[in-house]
């Protein structure tokens, strides 16, 4: 047993010794595969035109807190969307911005990018503007804008366009977003100012008709109760279509509102019990009288509310469109690079050196093989080499 052991690590030495020898045998081949490789990533590098990397860094604007007037506005329900801006606090948002084909055209077209990238047409230019400008956003939210150029000076120039045209364009959206919602909103509160005198009238003409009538305090209150939740209702829905304009059914905002405006039907249906939500409560002494006087209180009520909801929308409407709330926060300029960032010369030079190694060294390992090889093996690598050069004349 000892025997088979000292054998076997007999033939493991000897193994080795052998691949030594042939790599000390044929190290002229290895070290001449190594310079020529060396010398070739040497002038290969030096062919290389020197890579600047410029770097700026950007702060999405955040979504507003609980204080301030959008705060004091978002108190009336319906008005908490609204009162937090346009667009805010989200990064991934934000880079859908920056490779946005709007904002690739502006950067193409101020800096005359088509023609300094030599490309035919504006595709072109997109692509290779693509290429040298890279966007990420880290966990801290932070966004950091990378560009790569010959020119250093066109490198941070690059990175410092495509972030004030990122300001240009999330602002140019929000403008957008909330000048229609004060449109939308000046158009609904012209019709409910019409049915609010209407309401105020025929309440009027009521009363001057029958003379005096009056409601208990009870009625009184469930009559403004119900006001206030149709109110609510028609808020939510003109909120609803706003949002409808610029987002899809499946949006969380819009169908966070669906629900809510369901709820608000069910707490209306639940005054009458068949969630028509037409109760009148008792008044006066003269039901037909007293039934009719509810009706048109009610209903003078109700605009009063709707009118109230909407005109606060209306004024977060404005103020969202005075203000300038999607800004981005610049944290770094660009600077111009002193320093090239690539290419890695003696890195290339490096892996060049230690792959044409490993090549060599499975080079001689091959020719030492052919070198020893048998009569019989000879005679298989022949049949195979004729197999195949027969194969490519039939071909």
């Amino acid at each position: 047993m000892d025997t088979n052991k000292d054998e076997l690590q007999s033939e493991e030495e000897i193994n080795l010794l052998d691949l030594l020898r042939v790599i000390v045998r044929r190290k002229k081949l290895i070290i001449k595969i190594c310079v020529t490789a060396v010398v070739l990533s040497v002038a290969y590098s030096l062919t290389l035109p020197n890579i600047y990397t410029a770097t700026a860094r950007v702060l999405p604007p955040q979504k507003e807190g609980g204080g301030g007037i959008s705060a004091l506005l978002g108190q009336v329900g319906g008005l908490a969307g609204l009162a937090g801006g346009a667009l805010g606090g989200s990064s991934d948002l934000y880079l859908g911005i920056l490779k946005s084909r709007s904002v690739a055209d502006a950067v193409i077209k101020k800096l005359d990018l088509q023609k300094k990238f030599e490309c035919k047409n504006i595709d072109e230019a997109r692509q290779a503007l693509a290429r040298v400008v890279k966007t990420q956003a880290g966990k801290d939210g932070i966004i950091t804008i990378t560009a790569d150029n010959k020119d250093a000076v066109l490198a941070a120039t690059l990175a410092n366009t495509m972030v004030a045209e990122l300001g240009n364009r999330s602002v140019q959206l929000n403008l957008t977003k909330a000048g229609s919602e004060r449109v939308f909103l000046e158009k609904r509160l012209d019709l409910v100012k019409d049915d609010l005198a209407k309401a105020e009238n025929s309440l009027r003409d009521f009363q001057q008709k029958n003379k005096m009538l009056k409601v208990d305090s009870q009625a009184a209150a469930t009559i403004e109760g119900i006001a206030q939740i149709r109110a609510e209702i028609v808020a939510k829905e003109v909120q609803l279509a706003s949002l409808k304009s610029f987002q899809t059914d499946e949006s969380p905002d819009v169908q966070l509102l669906k629900t809510s405006i369901a709820k608000l039907r069910n707490q209306m249906g639940s005054f009458s019990g068949n969630g028509a939500g037409d109760v009148i409560p008792a008044v006066g002494n003269v039901p037909n009288l007293g039934l009719e006087y509810a009706r048109r209180l009610r209903e003078l009520k109700t605009q009063e509310a709707i009118f109230e909801q909407l005109k606060k929308q209306y004024e977060v409407a404005k103020y969202n469109e005075a203000k300038d709330s999607s800004s981005v926060q610049v944290l770094d300029d660009a600077v111009v690079p002193a320093k090239k960032s690539k290419p890695k010369r003696s890195l290339i030079v490096l892996l060049s050196a230690v792959t044409a190694f490993f090549a060599s060294i499975f080079i001689v390992f091959i020719q030492e093989y052919f070198d020893k090889m048998s009569d019989d093996d000879r005679g298989r690598w022949n049949e195979i080499k004729s197999s195949l050069m027969l194969r490519r004349r039939q071909n």
